[in-house]
């Protein structure tokens, strides 16, 4: 998700379109987010690991 979120903002800021990069923000957070709760050894939805 991290990813994809890094790849909307630079092709929202390449094609100067405000869609893709607020998705593209959005994604990045909610990556960031879950990667850090996973990272602390906190449940996500219920699951102690994901695979």
């Amino acid at each position: 998700m991290i990813v994809l979120g890094a790849i909307l903002l630079i092709l929202g800021f390449v094609l100067n379109t405000q869609i893709l990069w607020t998705i593209g923000v959005i994604l990045l957070v909610v990556g960031a987010v879950l990667w850090l709760l996973g990272s602390v050894g906190r449940p996500v939805g219920g699951r102690r690991n994901w695979y």
